[in-house]
């Protein structure tokens, strides 16, 4: 970083916790359960519910509640992105032997 500070990493969100349960650095899937996991992804109704909360939240039109809802898709996501990530190197790593 520019003024020399490192970040500082947060090991106790739910995304940190669960990045250490599936070990997020290995690669240690099948080729079968990697493609599976590849196949995972939020239902039509979840897509049109997640933009209709983010557009509404960027108007600032949400309630406490659905903002929470918001949240609860954002760190589901990040949580699909990272077993996609697990996937695809578990297949990279396998590919490459």
């Amino acid at each position: 970083m520019a003024n020399g500070q490192a970040v500082k990493r947060d090991t106790s969100s739910e995304l940190a916790i669960f990045a250490r349960l599936i070990r997020a650095d290995g690669s240690s899937l099948s080729r079968e359960l990697a493609r599976y996991m590849l196949t995972l992804g939020f239902d039509d109704e979840d897509q049109k519910k997640m933009t209709d909360l983010a557009e509404r939240n960027q108007d600032g039109f949400l309630s406490g509640e659905e903002k929470t809802e918001l949240d609860h898709f954002v760190k589901a996501g990040h949580l699909l992105a990272l077993l996609h990530s697990k996937a695809r190197m578990a297949l990279k790593v396998k590919r490459a032997k």
